[in-house]
């Protein structure tokens, strides 16, 4: 187990830019896919799916990017379009997590969500797991309807997030992590005097 522990400990995000090929291999992916859908899922609802960009599916999906960009900001000039279309195409693979969160009797959508959160994350420890490098990131065509409308989200469907996995190409360096006391509080049993 302290392997486990120390690989928790070294997990960071990479810049997609910064992430190169090889790419995942097949086996790699469903080995991914398998880990992401490990999480928590009250009621086993599935709220959540996976959408994989490999290949010139990334430039597929691009397309859509930039198109919406260019509708959005019709003053745009090429360059900045170019970026758009190269959004998905900036890793080897991207997956998108997608939360398919949504009323129901008994289970709260916040519940349902948050396990599409847990799927994303497991994808990014998995990707680490297998010696990838990951970044999951949203950016604002996650929240683009146009954009959604192609990548084939239904209506009540939304990104959890696209999460990019490559081979870093430099030793990622850690960034300050808030001290564990600002962050942690203990409850007190009323009555109980602080130690």
């Amino acid at each position: 187990m302290p392997d486990a522990i120390e690989l928790l400990k070294s997990r960071r995000s990479i810049k997609p830019s910064e992430l190169v090929g090889p790419a995942p291999s097949a086996a790699d992916i469903e080995t991914l896919l398998t880990i992401a859908s490990r999480v928590p899922d009250h009621g086993k609802l599935v709220p959540w799916r996976f959408i994989v960009f490999d290949g010139e599916a990334r430039l597929t999906a691009g397309e859509a990017i930039a198109a919406a960009f260019r509708a959005k900001y019709p003053q745009a000039n090429a360059e900045q379009v170019a970026v758009e279309r190269q959004r998905l195409a900036r890793a080897p693979l991207v997956i998108a997590v997608v939360s398919r969160a949504a009323p129901h009797v008994k289970i709260p959508e916040w519940e349902q969500v948050l396990s599409a959160g847990a799927a994303a994350m497991n994808l990014v420890l998995a990707a680490h797991a297998l010696g990838y490098a990951a970044s999951w990131m949203t950016e604002w065509y996650a929240y683009e309807r146009a954009v959604l409308d192609a990548l084939g989200l239904a209506a009540n469907e939304r990104i959890a997030g696209f999460v990019h996995i490559g081979r870093s190409t430099s030793q990622p360096v850690d960034r300050p992590r808030p001290p564990l006391s600002e962050i942690t509080t203990h409850f007190a049993q009323k009555g109980a005097h602080p130690a």
